[in-house]
């Protein structure tokens, strides 16, 4: 049934909840200010910035008749082959912004046999050093690679590809509809190439991201998602209480193998008295999108190659979450000329709108759900827990004036300088879970939710089936663990792993 929205020239409609958002001021973060106070900073969380304009094209259609082909754009697709060397494909992976990279046999073919992502990098910075084990009988194939590496010899792709479990490789024609995206992104796929209709060429990847972005923006079109906005997030039913955490005191190491052998694109970190005061994800192993005016591309090329994509950063992964946090942050800031605010938490209060604003303000995929702080819940940085169970978190923040470009006097000797020389990050002092701008201001870790959850219930809101995200989720951990200790199949068997959703419905 088509939704058609009218009005007579004597009457005004009614603005949607939605509508209503979006047409509130825009948030205190188009404003850079020199410092922030701790109420500015809680203003910030609690006021994401607000979506963009609807797209008139969409208005009075009903969004399940809407094909992906109209949300992804060909010229957003970047390639790699399979013969292309990690490094190349990470600067490329890096440089573009794009969210992944598609990899295709040869330069002639615009058929894509996988994707390339920051999950696959982080998994071969851990094998890079000397993170990963293997089995036995993986042992001599694991020697080789590990050897080349060490010589500066190029990693291709197919092999790197091959380190540890990789996400399913699915595809849709351009002329299938939402339904069909909304109903598998709900069950925990996280991106789906977009063929065209008849042929096996890639003209786009749709993410989950950019399909809650794209739900959000042209919200009062689609009543049925609409009318779940003003709903708190503790009505709904939504998100997970198995939490995968790691105390900020821990080595980054620990943080980046639990989330490899977990299956989770990113980690919450949390004090002693599990307060969240960050998060790092595999996107984290980046320095940034953008190359400024100010560093030069050779300055710019050492610094993101120093930071984590190197054998020779050793030394950081064994420097605690809270140091590379701050390190991310500051790069962040001195690169991007971004602030950074704890924007990544929420409380079981907070609508769905609240929620989704954030996620698509911040780009992230999972908001952590908080229980309100207590003026007696002071984080300690003593004596650092061992992390507890279950799913993931983000980034907390450090307010950096820009320019000039200055940090918290206990940073000030641990960052890089805008000007040559450039000083090693991994050197640098451990800065404590507790020394955190904020760390105080988000509260208990006690729950999350990610763009899967909210897709699953846009999903049964309209009367899809989607697969349940708890068991999507023990499926993936599971399949994390049984390829922990082996190396797995090359890409030259990639092909027959497509599965085409086609074939599903």
């Amino acid at each position: 049934m088509r939704l058609a929205q009218q009005t007579s020239p004597g009457h005004s409609h009614r603005p949607s909840f939605t509508e209503q958002l979006r047409g509130m001021p825009s948030s205190p973060r188009g404003t850079r200010q020199l410092s922030l106070s701790e109420a500015q900073m809680r203003d910030l969380m609690n006021n994401p910035p607000t979506a963009g304009s609807a797209d008139p094209k969409f208005a009075g259609r009903d969004w399940q008749h809407i094909a992906v082909g109209e949300l992804v754009h060909p010229e957003d697709v970047r390639w790699v082959e399979v013969d292309t060397g990690v490094e190349d494909a990470t600067n490329l992976l890096t440089e573009s912004g794009a969210p992944a990279l598609l990899v295709r046999a040869s330069k002639n073919e615009n058929s894509a046999v996988a994707t390339f992502d920051y999950r696959d990098l982080t998994q071969y910075l851990l094998f890079a050093t000397g993170q990963l084990q293997p089995d036995d009988e993986h042992l001599m194939v694991f020697e080789k690679l590990a050897k080349k590496a060490q010589q500066g010899h190029k990693i291709p792709l197919r092999d790197a590809k091959s380190l540890g479990n990789k996400e399913p490789f699915l595809t849709l024609p351009h002329t299938a509809d939402l339904t069909a995206a909304v109903e598998t992104f709900g069950g925990g796929v996280h991106r789906i190439v977009i063929l065209k209709e008849g042929t096996n060429h890639a003209i786009g990847i749709l993410s989950q991201l950019r399909l809650v972005k794209f739900l959000w923006e042209n919200g009062r079109a689609f009543p049925i998602i609409d009318e779940l906005y003003p709903r708190e997030v503790k009505d709904l039913g939504i998100g997970s209480q198995g939490l995968i955490s790691v105390n900020g005191d821990k080595p980054l190491k620990e943080a980046l193998m639990l989330m490899n052998n977990e299956g989770v694109t990113s980690l919450a970190v949390v004090d002693n008295n599990y307060n969240v005061v960050g998060n790092i994800s595999n996107a984290d192993v980046k320095v940034s999108k953008i190359r400024p005016k100010q560093v030069s591309p050779e300055a710019l090329y050492s610094q993101g190659h120093q930071l984590l994509t190197k054998s020779s950063s050793a030394p950081l992964l064994e420097n605690t979450c809270i140091h590379f946090i701050s390190v991310i942050l500051s790069t962040r800031g001195m690169i991007d000329g971004k602030d950074s605010y704890p924007v990544f938490h929420i409380n079981p209060q907070s609508t769905l709108a609240h929620t989704v604003a954030k996620l698509v303000a911040t780009q992230a995929h999972r908001m952590w759900v908080v229980e309100t702080p207590t003026p007696s819940s002071t984080p300690s940085s003593s004596a650092p827990t061992t992390p507890g169970p279950g799913p993931t978190l983000h980034a907390i923040p450090i307010s950096i004036s820009h320019p000039p470009v200055t940090y918290p006097p206990h940073l000030s000797t641990s960052l890089p300088q805008a000007n040559p020389p450039f000083q090693p990050l991994s050197a640098t002092p451990s800065v404590s879970a507790s020394a955190m701008p904020g760390h105080h201001m988000s509260g208990r870790l006690s729950g999350v939710i990610s763009l899967t959850d909210i897709l699953n219930l846009f999903a049964r809101a309209s009367g899809l089936h989607p697969t349940d995200p708890e068991e999507a989720r023990r499926k993936r951990r599971g399949s994390s663990s049984s390829s922990r200790s082996g190396v797995r199949g090359s890409l030259d068997s990639a092909r027959s792993s497509v599965v085409d959703l086609r074939e599903k419905r």
